[in-house]
């Protein structure tokens, strides 16, 4: 119920009307079949609109809802890795980031440098890459490898359509052993290549061996 003495009134075509006696807006509002309702308690005078007051409830709680819709796309889930994690830790943390993806959560991934890891910063723009690679059918970086004090990140975001599966076919969970690290890996990567080449270029054929 409206207790003050004066409002200003908005009619149902959205004219204001201008600031009216409070027993004369109601008089107003019933001539058409409709409320008087408190729209802006605080102004001075309050201001009061005549409308339908159960459609202006409708209205609102699906504002309410489409407000908290948007707000739940826009958190964030945070998954953080060392330089050091292993293989099997990062995929299980992908797989957890992949299931805040698909949830329609946005995903910061932070890599933490301790001690002199912060001079291998590449290492940790490879691990972060490597982990989108991983959630590649799931979201898309939003966010390029960003460096903030000892800690560097990306920022991913869910895909507006799902792509169907694809069947891994490299292998790569199975390629490294357990204790092997990301950075392990990285490292010697360009060291086996090296070693491919000589032996290649130092293969003989059989007739070759026996001349």
């Amino acid at each position: 119920m409206i207790r003050i003495r004066e409002v200003r009134i908005i009619d149902d075509q959205g004219e204001q009307l201008g600031v009216m006696p409070t027993f004369e807006a109601l008089a107003l509002a019933q001539e058409k079949g409709l409320d008087l309702v408190e729209v802006a308690p605080t102004a001075v005078p309050p201001v009061c609109r005549i409308l339908d007051y159960g459609q202006y409830k409708y209205e609102l709680q699906k504002r309410e809802r489409e407000q908290k819709k948007k707000q739940k796309s826009q958190s964030f889930k945070e998954v953080r890795l060392g330089v050091k994690v292993d293989v099997h830790d990062l995929q299980t943390k992908a797989r957890r980031a992949g299931q805040f993806l698909d949830h329609g959560d946005r995903v910061k991934v932070t890599v933490r440098f301790r001690g002199r890891e912060i001079s291998h910063s590449n290492l940790g723009r490879d691990l972060l890459m490597k982990t989108a690679e991983l959630l590649a059918e799931h979201g898309v970086i939003e966010r390029q490898p960003l460096l903030e004090g000892r800690s560097m990140y990306i920022v991913m975001a869910p895909l507006d359509k799902r792509t169907e599966k694809k069947t891994d076919t490299e292998g790569n969970a199975t390629a490294q052993s357990a204790g092997e690290t990301i950075g392990d890996a990285v490292a010697a990567r360009p060291v086996a290549a090296a070693a491919a080449r000589p032996a290649e270029a130092t293969s003989e054929t059989p007739s070759q061996q026996g001349s």
